[in-house]
């Protein structure tokens, strides 16, 4: 199926390593002009020559911290005026500190809102004048099935990435009218750096945990980067546009309940 996505020009965050980069790659196999965004530079930039020489897409690096506002507005005009407009935003980054809920300060609690929660919201701001200007676009926010699904110890993520939901939910109808659709997607286990984390974080033998999480999901397997990256190439492209407002996890059937 051909999702007509040749030339559009999307951001990617968090594109250095992991689910970022499986979707700027995917996107870029598809035709896209894309702008990768990561907060390290050395890694951004040897993640968009691998994707140059994979793809022969049109690859911008662009390096931006998440966190900070003037990083936002700074990589949207870059991606802007290098490309000529903005059709597609992915909002993604890494994700806030494991641990004891009451064991967080201020803080800890600000730094959650600005890297998971702020962070769309400005990219969003910044972004959504010039998918107008091209008259319509698409916004997928990556998420984590924890925002559904609480577990005991992701409480900086559960609360700020269920703030995103709610943002994306508000903002998609505010963007329907202009051919704008926004949508949020909620992965479960994928093979990440995160998810070692989880693993190391766990205290238990991660041979023996990762077995143990494998046998909770019913398709019996961890999820790959380009499970999600596949999705989100349909949520973005013409093919996807009437999906809005969406909230979907990609999890192998381990979110039980009925909504």
């Amino acid at each position: 199926m051909d999702l007509k996505l040749k030339d559009r020009i999307a951001i990617v965050g968090g594109a250095s390593m992991g689910i970022g980069y499986g979707i700027a790659r995917l996107l870029a196999g598809e035709g896209v002009k894309v702008a990768m965004s990561a907060r390290r530079e050395p890694a951004l930039q040897e993640a968009a020559e691998r994707v140059r020489t994979e793809t022969g897409a049109d690859v911008l690096a662009v390096q931006a911290d998440c966190r900070r506002a003037e990083d936002c507005k700074r990589l949207v005009e870059t991606t802007a005026n290098a490309f000529g407009g903005i059709d597609i935003l992915v909002n993604n980054d890494g994700a806030p500190p494991l641990g004891d809920i009451l064991s967080f300060d201020d803080s800890a609690w600000q730094k959650a809102i600005e890297q998971n929660f702020m962070y769309v919201v400005r990219m969003a701001r910044d972004a959504v004048p010039h998918m107008k200007r091209r008259a319509g676009g698409s916004i997928l926010n990556i998420s984590a099935l924890s925002a559904l699904q609480p577990y005991a110890g992701f409480a900086l993520s559960v609360a700020s990435w269920n703030g995103v939901i709610g943002y994306a939910k508000t903002l998609s109808i505010e963007l329907a009218p202009s051919g704008i659709n926004v949508n949020t997607i909620c992965p479960g286990y994928i093979e990440t750096t995160r998810l070692e984390k989880v693993f190391d974080a766990g205290g238990d033998d991660p041979d023996k945990m990762r077995a143990e999480l494998t046998s909770q999901i019913p398709m019996q397997r961890i999820g790959s980067v380009e499970d999600v990256a596949s999705l989100v190439a349909l949520l973005v492209s013409p093919r996807g546009n009437y999906i809005t407002g969406a909230t979907i996890q990609v999890d192998g059937g381990l979110l039980r309940h009925v909504r």
